[in-house]
């Protein structure tokens, strides 16, 4: 079985948010800009009503394996999330999808070389 390359996701916030992870750092080899995140903001309320959003670096590390993650997390109050399940499902849907067409456009404009140590 072959995984697939994921950008965007959404995760389950306490008690009932809404939580979006962008996988940035792994398909741009670099951070998101200040500006970068200000754009998805922009993108993202006129649909949510209200986000906060994360740009981050995390390490992860084991005795024998270090990695290194760069991402954006997305995340919005559970005041704004809708109660109904399918709503919720294409709420959720539609902002992992700006998030995603964010995320390509950061890609394209400006991308590092991703290399091996």
């Amino acid at each position: 079985m072959q995984s697939e390359n994921v950008i965007a996701f959404a995760g389950e916030e306490e008690p009932a948010g809404l939580e979006i992870r962008v996988n940035f750092g792994v398909f741009a080899g670099r951070d998101a800009t200040s500006a970068e995140l200000e754009e998805l903001g922009k993108l993202l309320v006129p649909e949510a009503g209200e986000v906060s959003i994360v740009g981050e670096e995390r390490h992860e590390m084991a005795e024998d394996a270090e990695v290194v993650l760069r991402q954006v997390r997305v995340t919005i109050p559970p005041e704004r999330v809708p109660d109904d399940s399918a709503e919720r499902r294409e709420f959720c849907e539609r902002l992992v999808t700006l998030a995603e067409i964010w995320a390509r456009q950061c890609i394209n404009e400006r991308h590092s070389e991703i290399t091996e140590l």
